[in-house]
């Protein structure tokens, strides 16, 4: 609900920029709720257009265009004067794990940590802090930041903290170091039988505590779920964090029942604002209650598609490739799942109304993807089944996202992320088609962009800038890496609004500011689209309106 005007002077939204005044007589102009003027507005509407202001009715536009012309066609309860700033329709984040996110806040945050000493470090700080908690969890380590580069071991661990299990994830999810405790606690020895993962041995057959792909869930499976109140607080935490930087629809990729049903009653309750897409994870209690009652279709919460794992990640070696690792030649990674066991999937969806998105990171678990949904989809090509990462295709696959009609979700900061050591993986050859975000645009039409949050940061600025310059936050490499597959900044907006709603199928409900749309829209203080590439990264979200109701501003 908007706040009443007269109350709106004594809001923040002065301080950040804007200036209101009610407006003046009726006439036959039409009710509104909202009107905003002096802007430069980017609609993202079919041709990409701009305007200075717009009106808001009930939570949708209703008008696009010039105050005086929209002055003469409504009368609005409020203006407001957004004193020449930049505004665009509200972010969507195409592929993200929102609840997963919310639930690691209190996670020890090893991102960016120099060494295995730093990660043992933040360890130490993070059960300091929380002497009672049960685990001791972490994520975002990457060894391929580390002088040696070498996986670590749990012998610290061991030794430090024998009787707590540890249980800290890489940065892409899809490796976990853990002690001897957790092990224990899984019941996994050096006999523990693994399919689409790897329970990692030393040279004498000694566990390393390290897990990858499916052997990870064998150890987080059993750290305790939180209770009601503590994960109510966490989501709301999360939420706020997420409206700071202008996301307003999120797609969380790979949620249990349980998960939607917790999200449901939240934004029911008016608690939870942002609009979500979930993909649910496909576990037999997912496919016998939502294949069997359909779509969720809700203002704020949409279920109608399922999240598929290939394959793993390329930083760990479980992408599944064609040929060898360039620096492990007798590896090739692997599938999570057998060929069989995705067909028999993409048969069950393509007799559904769901949608199927599949993570496949590795050349040979895209084309396998590819040519499973090809089969399934029998030249159905507007069912929008997703590829979600699509971070090494073939040139002899690229085309079948065109000829199949499937959607590229992909992830730009991954780009700028993995740069340093992705050649060493795949060799000079493969890495040109690699992050070839322009290339697969061209086979669609359309890229879905969002973050994968969070293995990458939530801020979806920083995957704008990557997608534009193929920069890290350094401006690193001069020129960008793989300049040519770089995203126009138009497409790049694109991606993040209207493009990320259409690989849900909510693209006629929001993405764009036009008449009969969601009224959802960010203001930026910065030009996006003309702005210098070194100057988007520092670009700041003013404020985050959902529904034409303001739910976040610039506090100053």
């Amino acid at each position: 609900m908007l706040p009443h005007f007269r109350s709106l002077l004594a809001l923040p939204l002065l301080a950040a920029g804007f200036s209101a005044c009610q407006s003046g007589g009726s006439g036959n102009r039409q009710p509104a709720d909202l009107l905003v003027y002096n802007a430069t507005v980017y609609t993202v509407d079919s041709a990409f257009s701009s305007a200075q202001a717009f009106a808001v009715k009930d939570g949708k536009f209703v008008g696009v265009g010039t105050a005086e012309e929209l002055r003469g066609q409504f009368e609005a309860k409020e203006e407001v004067d957004a004193n020449g700033q930049f505004i665009y329709p509200g972010f969507y984040d195409a592929h993200c794990h929102f609840y997963r996110y919310a639930l690691g806040l209190r996670d020890a945050d090893l991102g960016g940590t120099a060494s295995w000493p730093a990660v043992v470090a933040k360890l130490s700080q993070q059960r300091q802090q929380y002497p009672q908690a049960a685990w001791l969890t972490g994520r975002g380590w990457d060894q391929n930041d580390w002088p040696n580069k070498q996986f670590p071991t749990k012998d610290t661990l061991d030794a430090l903290f024998p009787n707590t299990p540890v249980f800290i994830i890489r940065v892409d999810g899809h490796a976990a170091l853990v002690n001897q405790k957790a092990l224990d606690l899984a019941g996994i020895t050096a006999r523990t039988p693994i399919s689409g993962g790897t329970i990692t041995k030393d040279a004498a057959g000694r566990l390393t505590g390290l897990l990858v792909d499916n052997a990870v869930d064998l150890v987080s499976a059993k750290i305790p779920e939180p209770g009601a109140a503590e994960a109510e607080a966490a989501l709301l935490d999360a939420q706020q964090r997420c409206l700071a930087v202008g996301l307003t629809s999120m797609a969380d990729a790979g949620l249990e029942k349980a998960q939607v049903d917790r999200l449901d009653q939240l934004q029911e309750a008016g608690k939870l604002k942002v609009r979500l897409h979930v993909m649910l994870a496909p576990t037999k209690q997912n496919k016998d209650f939502y294949l069997q009652n359909g779509p969720v279709l809700k203002d704020r919460l949409t279920v109608s598609s399922f999240k598929v794992y290939a394959d793993g990640a390329l930083g760990s070696r479980g992408a599944c490739l064609v040929h060898p690792y360039q620096d492990k030649p007798q590896e090739t990674g692997f599938l999570l799942s057998t060929e069989k066991e995705f067909r028999e999937l993409a048969k069950l969806l393509a007799a559904s109304k769901f949608q199927m998105n599949t993570h496949a990171i590795g050349d040979s678990a895209n084309r396998i993807i590819l040519d499973i949904y090809g089969e399934a989809l029998k030249g159905q090509k507007d069912r929008r089944w997703r590829i979600e990462h699509a971070q090494v295709v073939t040139p002899a696959d690229m085309g079948k996202f065109g000829q199949f009609g499937i959607v590229p979700s992909v992830q730009p900061t991954h780009a700028t992320s993995d740069m340093y050591w992705a050649g060493e993986r795949l060799g000079a050859e493969r890495l040109k088609t690699a992050y070839a975000y322009e290339q697969l645009r061209q086979q669609y039409g359309q890229v879905a962009i969002g973050s994968d949050f969070p293995v990458e940061d939530i801020n979806p600025l920083f995957g704008f800038h990557s997608a534009v310059a193929r920069q890290d936050a350094k401006n690193y490499p001069a020129g960008g890496f793989q300049p040519a597959n770089a995203l126009s900044r138009p497409d790049a907006l694109r991606g993040m609004t209207t493009w990320a709603a259409h690989a849900a199928f909510e693209d006629k409900q929001k993405g764009s500011i036009a008449p009969g749309m969601a009224a959802d829209f960010v203001v930026v203080d910065t030009h996006l689209l003309k702005a210098p590439n070194e100057r988007l990264r520092a670009a700041k979200v003013q404020q985050t309106w959902i529904a034409g109701e303001k739910v976040f501003s610039v506090k100053k």
